[in-house]
């Protein structure tokens, strides 16, 4: 078993914006990020993505949409679903994806 402290991890992460994987459940792959002020740029995958906000908050634009995401929130993206994050979203966010 492994204990993991996010809010401490994603602290310690190089760069904002530069996801760091921690582990994964069953195929779901767990992946840690700091976000900072600065947008994210429009991406579109061709699995299902969820974006779990640990503390701050995230502007999210999904197809053109604005959604914000707070902290202890979840949006699921869908698979082939373009996404981007907006400036101003700041905090750690945790990503399940493949």
């Amino acid at each position: 078993m492994t204990h993991i402290k996010l809010i401490e991890a994603a602290g310690q992460l190089p760069q904002a914006w530069a996801s760091q994987c921690i582990g994964a459940v069953g195929t779901a792959k767990l992946k840690l990020i700091c976000m900072n002020a600065t947008a994210y740029p429009e991406e579109c995958h061709d699995y299902a993505e969820g974006l779990l906000v640990l503390d701050g908050h995230m502007m999210l634009s999904v197809e053109g949409q604005a959604v914000r995401v707070g902290r202890g929130e979840m949006y699921l993206v869908p698979a082939g679903v373009r996404h981007s994050v907006d400036a101003g979203s700041y905090g750690t966010l945790l990503i399940l994806d493949e």
